[in-house]
């Protein structure tokens, strides 16, 4: 048994705390079992004092949203230099700005939505593109905010310019991609296998059919010929790459096989900081892959490090 002290760094105060609560949990109690000493930490404002304090010898960052996968806590990390897991300042910062991500997938040959990046108070009473499109805040995860717009829809979606609106006032208006809903782990270099998320009684992979029981279905592997299987684990791994991640990452795709098998395959954005409960895409695609959930958790607290 290692004995190596691990802080889980959980919560935060992003929309996404009840994730990051559960995520936090469910790895602390695997990587106790383990043998690590473990120290939950709920993150709040004085977290460099914390961790000051604890003095780990690495951090698991179960973080999600905002401030825990933008950059941001992992450059207090540096800063205080303790190892951790997942990806560094750059690629985090990257990887949770849909627009800039999105650049970098294109230079590098990604096939990617058209899209636009406006301010969300030039939304007037004409569409900012053909219907259908999709509205999505440019620096949240967990699908908070996005909007989609349908064919028959004759103006553009209220909420955006109003006052309900919490996500930024910078949005992106992307074309809409018909078809099925492809996820691909990448762990390490290795590209994990390939799941397709079927939702239950919602119309589309939103908040409550990520993380509401039943709320969605896990197929993996997922039924794909072998050549668009390859295919989505061969970008994946490619956007891990393109951005700089390090450790875990998880690439989100769009298959519309409507029209013929071969169809039309579209990278719709990279997460850095994937759900880690026992059930989570990642931790199911390392368990297809023949790594228990403990197991997954110790190459991680293992793979931590700074300089990321």
């Amino acid at each position: 048994m290692s004995g190596k002290h691990v802080a889980v760094l959980m919560g935060g105060f992003s929309s996404e705390r009840p994730v990051s609560l559960s995520s936090g949990a469910a790895c602390a109690e695997a990587l106790e079992a383990e043998g690590y000493q473990v120290s939950r930490v709920d993150v709040g404002r004085d977290v460099a004092a914390v961790l000051a304090e604890l003095k780990p010898d690495v951090v698991f960052n179960a973080l999600h949203g905002p401030f825990g996968e933008d950059g941001t806590i992992q450059g207090i990390l540096e800063y205080l230099q303790i190892p951790y897991t997942h990806s560094g300042v750059l690629a985090s910062a990257l990887a949770m700005d849909k627009e800039q991500a999105k650049r970098v997938a294109k230079s590098y040959g990604m096939p990617v939505a058209e899209a636009k990046v406006m301010n969300r108070f030039d939304f007037t009473s004409a569409h900012p593109m053909k219907p259908p499109y999709v509205v999505k805040p440019v620096r949240e995860g967990s699908s908070f905010g996005v909007v989609i717009v349908k064919e028959d829809q004759a103006h553009p979606p209220q909420v955006i310019t109003s006052s309900e609106w919490r996500y930024g006032d910078t949005i992106m208006v992307e074309r809409y991609i018909y078809g099925r809903e492809l996820t691909c782990g990448v762990m390490g270099d290795v590209a994990l296998g390939v799941t397709e998320i079927v939702p239950q009684g919602h119309s589309f992979y939103d908040y409550d059919s990520k993380y509401v029981s039943g709320g969605s279905k896990h197929v993996i592997p997922a039924q794909i010929s072998p050549k668009i299987y390859q295919k989505i684990q061969t970008l994946a791994l490619k956007a891990h790459k393109a951005m700089g991640c390090r450790g875990v990452s998880r690439s989100d795709f769009r298959y519309d096989d409507r029209f013929s098998e071969e169809g039309e395959v579209i990278w719709l954005e990279i997460n850095t900081q994937p759900g880690m409960t026992p059930t989570s895409l990642v931790p199911e695609m390392a368990q297809h892959a023949g790594h228990s959930f403990g197991e997954f958790l110790r190459w991680m607290v293992e793979d931590a490090s700074c300089l990321r």
